[in-house]
């Protein structure tokens, strides 16, 4: 009887927990749900612990259902995932070959329910509503859910469209703190990203890479730390659309506009080419602007690519317009200045595979008549020589005689003949001068253009190499 009554004081001096262990006396569903009914549901609004000392532990999990999409702009996610939340209630439990079953579905507004908020949560939740939780005869509840998240993410699209997002979603209690709640790991980040990739239902324009959960977090707020489960969602950009509608059409346009070179800088199609080019590629650029994404911090790669490309074409045009400039209108300029004609037409025409150009010999014609060589010249800003006689006197140390009338006037006219030769020739010299000098200038004009043409290839090799190691290295 001592004995009897010592078991029954150890028995009373042990913890109960929150609710005593549950009869049935049937294995129908009724009596099971009567027992709750009596011993839990009317303990819905106090804590299932023993004191208020004692924390909540509570498991939570994630699955990625799907990822709908990632705005740049507003800098969201959106996203929908599978929520799991476990936590034992003290002291339940029934026996299962008692009560026939080892869990039951039990209206959510029925027991206490932990209060888990997404902090990058932005916007209403408009996810489904789920009516019961799962109830295990161990005490543990199962509280899965769907959730639709539209969550804030700092968007990193400086390497657009072969940018990595790295999207956080973190679950904490707002009112609790880790005395009250304690969030711990469920599931590992290997078999949370397993899960998610066999049931991801969308095969859009993100591509799920890795997924990293972080243990929970002590995070001072308030003077005081709360329990947080943070997961890291990386994803991946699938860059085929903005390479096919975006990249390759610009790559095709600089193209063109590199052998539009190949067409002569004197003719006026080329500019005109050139020209077109650059109004076709604004077009574009306008129509493709609402695929680029918009963002005030930093400027995408992809946007200073455009740039570029536009800035290659029109310094082309310019390019063209100096050349046909010096070819055109080489007959204004004075004659090529020696030290230019040296250097261009001898040591760059060599380094632009051209032959380099050799001083042109000037042909003179020299008139002479049968009997006596004469230099007669205009009296029009011309410089005159003496008539020189037959013996190589000058008629003007000769004093005149008067001659005959027809061998006078015979005499004038062929002065008058060798007058007009003389401004002929200088006429002829002239021209072939000034032809001389609009050559050289013409050779120049190509020499140039061809070394422009080569620095134009080395600079947009040099550029979009550098780009497309920049788009590389910046995800790795």
């Amino acid at each position: 009887m001592e004995i009897t009554l010592a078991k029954a004081l150890w028995l009373l001096m042990l913890p109960q927990g929150f609710v005593a262990p549950l009869k049935c006396s049937s294995r129908r569903p009724e009596s099971l749900f009567a027992s709750l009914e009596a011993d839990l549901f009317p303990k819905k609004l106090v804590p299932p612990v023993d004191r208020f000392s004692d924390p909540i532990n509570i498991n939570i999990s994630i699955v990625v259902m799907a990822i709908f999409g990632v705005d740049e702009k507003v800098q969201t996610m959106t996203s929908f995932i599978s929520q799991s939340l476990t936590w034992r209630i003290e002291g339940l439990h029934w026996n299962e070959a008692e009560c026939g079953t080892n869990r039951v579905s039990v209206p959510r507004e029925q027991l206490w329910l932990p209060e888990i908020h997404i902090a990058e949560l932005m916007g209403e939740d408009e996810s489904p509503q789920t009516t019961y939780v799962s109830l295990h005869n161990t005490g543990d509840v199962f509280d899965n859910k769907p959730i639709r998240v539209v969550s804030s993410c700092r968007m990193l699209i400086y390497t657009f469209p072969f940018d990595v997002q790295n999207c956080s979603l973190t679950f904490q209690s707002y009112l609790h703190f880790d005395l009250d709640i304690r969030l711990i790991q469920g599931s590992t980040a290997e078999e949370t990203l397993q899960a998610s990739k066999d049931l991801i239902r969308t095969n859009g324009e993100w591509e799920l890479m890795d997924i990293k959960a972080a243990p929970y977090v002590d995070k001072l707020r308030r003077g005081r730390s709360s329990s947080e489960m943070k997961y890291h969602i990386v994803l991946k950009r699938q860059p085929m659309l903005y390479v096919v509608n975006l990249i390759i059409p610009s790559c095709f346009l600089i193209t063109v506009d590199l052998f539009s070179f190949l067409l002569p800088p004197q003719s006026v199609d080329r500019s005109s080419f050139k020209m077109t080019l650059i109004l076709g590629y604004t077009v574009f650029l306008l129509i493709m602007n609402d695929l680029l994404p918009v963002t005030g911090e930093t400027t995408p790669l992809i946007n200073v690519f455009f740039a570029l490309s536009l800035a290659l074409m029109v310094a082309s045009l310019l390019e063209t317009i100096f050349i046909t400039n010096i070819q055109f209108t080489s007959t204004q300029y004075r004659e090529v200045p020696r030290w230019l004609s040296i250097l261009v037409l001898r040591y760059l025409a060599i380094a632009v595979h051209l032959p380099p150009q050799k001083e042109s010999n000037r042909v003179t014609v020299v008139l002479q008549s049968h009997d006596n060589e004469l230099h007669i010249c205009t009296n029009n800003n011309i410089s005159s020589s003496p008539v020189m006689s037959h013996d190589g006197v000058s008629d003007s140390t000769i004093e005149e005689k008067p001659a005959p009338d027809p061998q006078q006037h015979l005499v004038d006219e062929l002065r008058k003949l060798s007058n007009n030769l003389t401004a002929i020739r200088l006429h002829v010299d002239n021209h072939f001068k000034g032809a001389n000098t609009s050559q050289e200038w013409y050779m120049i004009g190509i020499v140039v253009d061809r070394l422009l043409f080569a620095i134009y290839i080395v600079f947009i090799l040099a550029s979009f190499l550098t780009i497309i190691c920049i788009w590389t290295w910046g995800n790795l």
